[in-house]
Formats: C-alpha cells, sequence, structure tokens
C-alpha cells in the first residue's frame, strides 16, 4: 500500500458495530474478492470486497472474516482468515502478509490460514444456528459474473441446508451509511490530497492542453502524495463534452473560450472523495459562463442548507428540482409556460439538470445507503447539481462532499476554492 497505515480502531469499531446487530449464536462469514483475468495470463489489478476492507483493512486477495461472538472458545469469536505465505509466490508477486502485520492491519488477534480454515469452520458452524453470508446489495450493481459471495453462499446453503440464514447486506447498508470519526478522518485526507492536485491544476490549464495531460496531472499529484490513486475514472471533459455526464475519452484539445468540467477524486485508505469544478479554459469566465456557472453554485448552496438529518432523499430531491426551475427561469433556460405545462412525472427542469443532486460516499464512490429512509446524522454524500444546455454546448457541475451532524451538515471541502473569483485569481498565478 502506498498510503500510511490507517488507525486499526476504524475496523474494530466498525466490527463492533456489526455484531451488535446480529442475532444470539449467529455466525457471519466474509470473502474477498475474486482475483478476475483479463487477456493471456493477466489478471486486472485487485480490488478488494469494500465489505471486507470496512471490517477488516486486508487488501490482500483470499482473505475471509469469521465472526461469531457467541463461540464458547472466545479466541475464535472473531476470526481473520489469510492465504499462506508461499515463497515461490512470493518471488513472482510480492510480499504477503504475515500474522503479526495482519493484526495491526485490522486490530484482529486470532489469524488463521486459509487452508487449516475448514476443519475449523465446520464446528463452529454446528454451534451456530444463524448464518450470515454477504452478498453486493447495491441497487445498481451489474453482477453477470457469478462472483465469490454468490458462489460461497450456494456452497454453504447446500452444505448445511437446516441453518437459517441471514443477509449481512441488510446490516452493512444502515451501517457503512453512517461513517465515524475515524473513518471521516481517512476521508478527509483523500479530499486534501484532490484539493492538493485541483490546485495545480488552476495553474496547469490553458488553450492548447490535452484533456489527457490534465488526467496525468491528476495521477501524478495523486500518487506524490500517497494516495492509493484515482478513486474512480477521472471525467475531464471541455466545451460540449462536459454534457455527456460519465465521459471518459479524455483525448480532446482543450480551447479558448470553452469551460473544462473536471470529476475526479483521491483514493486513501480506501476511502473516497469525489470532487467535481468548471472553470474556463483561458482563466476568464465570460459573462454567459458567468451567469451558468454561479446559477449552479447557487443551487448548490441551497441543496447544503437543506441537507440535514430527518429529510428524506425524495424529499430533498424534489425541493432541489423546485430550486433549480425558479433558477433556470432566471437564466432563461425556462419561461412560465415551460413549467405550466410540465409534465409532472418529468418537469422543465430535467431538460437541462438530468442526474441527481446527491450520492452517499465512503469506501466505495457510490456508497452503500438507503435511499427511502430519512437522512441521518454520521451519513455522508456528494451534492452535485449541474446544467447542461444542448444549445449552448456547455456543462456546468459543481460537487463537494459533506458529513451530515446532528445540527445540519459539514462540508469537507470548504477550502477548495468554489467561486468564480477564487477560481480565476488562481488561474491568473499561471
Amino acid at each position: 500500500m502506498k498510503y500510511l497505515p490507517l488507525n486499526a480502531g476504524i475496523f474494530i469499531q466498525n466490527r463492533k458495530r456489526f455484531v451488535e446487530r446480529m442475532e444470539k449464536n449467529g455466525i457471519a462469514v466474509f470473502n474477498s474478492n475474486d482475483e478476475l483475468p483479463s487477456n493471456g495470463d493477466a489478471v486486472y489489478r485487485f480490488k478488494q470486497n469494500a465489505d471486507l476492507v470496512w471490517l477488516t483493512g486486508i487488501e490482500q486477495e483470499d482473505t475471509m472474516l469469521v465472526l461469531f461472538p457467541d463461540n464458547p472458545d472466545p479466541k475464535y469469536r472473531e476470526v481473520l482468515v489469510l492465504v499462506r505465505p508461499n515463497e515461490l509466490k512470493e518471488k513472482w508477486d510480492g510480499h504477503r502478509l504475515r500474522v503479526k502485520e495482519a493484526t495491526e492491519i485490522s486490530g484482529i488477534t486470532t489469524i488463521v490460514w486459509l487452508d487449516v480454515l475448514d476443519g475449523l469452520l465446520q464446528p463452529w458452524i454446528h454451534l451456530a444456528t444463524t448464518i450470515y453470508l454477504n452478498t453486493n446489495e447495491n441497487d445498481r450493481k451489474a453482477n453477470l459474473v457469478p462472483v465469490r459471495d454468490y458462489r460461497y453462499a450456494e456452497m454453504m446453503r447446500a452444505r448445511y441446508p437446516l441453518h437459517q440464514y441471514k443477509r449481512s447486506a441488510v446490516i452493512l447498508k444502515e451501517l457503512r451509511a453512517v461513517k465515524t470519526i475515524l473513518e471521516v478522518e481517512v476521508i478527509q485526507k483523500a479530499i486534501d490530497i484532490t484539493d492538493a492536485a485541483f490546485r495545480h491544476l488552476l495553474r496547469f490549464i490553458k488553450p492548447g492542453v490535452m484533456e489527457y495531460e490534465i488526467e496525468a496531472e491528476i495521477v501524478h499529484s495523486f500518487l506524490s502524495q500517497r494516495a492509493t490513486g484515482e478513486a474512480y475514472g477521472s471525467i475531464i471533459a471541455c466545451g460540449d463534452r462536459a454534457r455527456t455526464l460519465h465521459y471518459v475519452e479524455n483525448n480532446q484539445e482543450c480551447k479558448d473560450g470553452e469551460m473544462i468540467l473536471m470529476d475526479f477524486g483521491a483514493g486513501y485508505g480506501n476511502y473516497c472523495a469525489d470532487l467535481t469544478r468548471t472553470v474556463p479554459v483561458n482563466g476568464k469566465f465570460s459573462k454567459r459562463q458567468k451567469e451558468v456557472y454561479n446559477a449552479c453554485l447557487q443551487l448548490h448552496q441551497y441543496c447544503a442548507g437543506i441537507l440535514k438529518p430527518g429529510i428524506s432523499i425524495m424529499d430533498y430531491t424534489e425541493k432541489a428540482g423546485d430550486e433549480a426551475t425558479a433558477i433556470f427561469q432566471k437564466i432563461g433556460l425556462l419561461n412560465k409556460a415551460d413549467v405550466k405545462n410540465e409534465d409532472p412525472d418529468n418537469k422543465a427542469y430535467r431538460k437541462y439538470l438530468y442526474h441527481g443532486i446527491s450520492h452517499h460516499l465512503g469506501i466505495d464512490v457510490h456508497d452503500l445507503g438507503t435511499r427511502t429512509e430519512p437522512v441521518k446524522a454520521g451519513m455522508m454524500f456528494t451534492i452535485e447539481p449541474g446544467i447542461y444546455i444542448e444549445e449552448e454546448q456547455m456543462g456546468v457541475r459543481i460537487e463537494n462532499n459533506f458529513w451530515i451532524t446532528k445540527s445540519g451538515n459539514k462540508d469537507l471541502m470548504k477550502n477548495i476554492p468554489i467561486t468564480v473569483d477564487e477560481i480565476e485569481s488562481l488561474m491568473k498565478k499561471r
């Protein structure tokens, strides 16, 4: 790992929160992700299962976690399972964790090797009444490949058909949505790295630069600050390409007079930052660009003012839409007739703002969390309104990351330049 060691208390606290939600005499088993082949004899860069990371901090492949809080033997109430280090494999693929190292990362003192797990697990299962198994329950998942969690669940149900089974994901969706202070500290580090990269870009961007050159500067800045890398593929979209929400080509020239939308964030300690800014390529907003940008910023600030504990995402989105409707009329995108005759299921403002305003943020960029229950203190959200104008070949989006507290919310990106004056002032110093 490139990042500095995290506080193991993060994972100790997370496991404690999960165990407190388990039924008496329940046992929970978590698996790492698969190593996936790409082409030839190559595999994709390994990405650990987010739930396993949240519980242990361990990024190594072939890892498992067993939680059995009512095990009669206290030693085996939480067990981390690792692949046994192999001298030959380490010559090819590098160092594998030893017991002491894994304990320092996770806070788990009982470590067993994967090749002896079966002989231990079966007696534990026989003592348990309920088995918690984990699967991906992100509402936007696209599981076309039978990944390890699903294969393992099928195997366990065949081997132990008379046990009661529960979904760990139900608990994790609620717990992972509410961040602890220790988790927020790691996210803040990812945000600070992202801040530094953005400030560098404001001095780097000029007419004639290529989108991929900007992307390269982001990656260089992240890695030089110990980030794992990009939390997601950076979107570097100049001119009309900014209207493509998940633009990934990043291969065109940034021209004088255009604006460039940059959606990027650092990954640090497996936690994500998610920033979007839209800036003028030549360092100076035109009159119309400034008007649209400030309209987007006004909507962003309005949303920040209402995203508080107790509001539902549906009500929040409805209020944001009403505010967008009023703002879009002020800048000439909508008129009274457009609003009067709008389809209630496809309101007029959706012509210029066609995505959601916020999503949960954490170990995953689109992190686990409910969209139907009221917002709770401790949740982490993006706020990212956009204005996309096809007839003007223009797209603007502004995004910050907010931690919800009992008294409101805290903008973790409050130090990142956001106003027209701040952006223009820093771009002058190129």
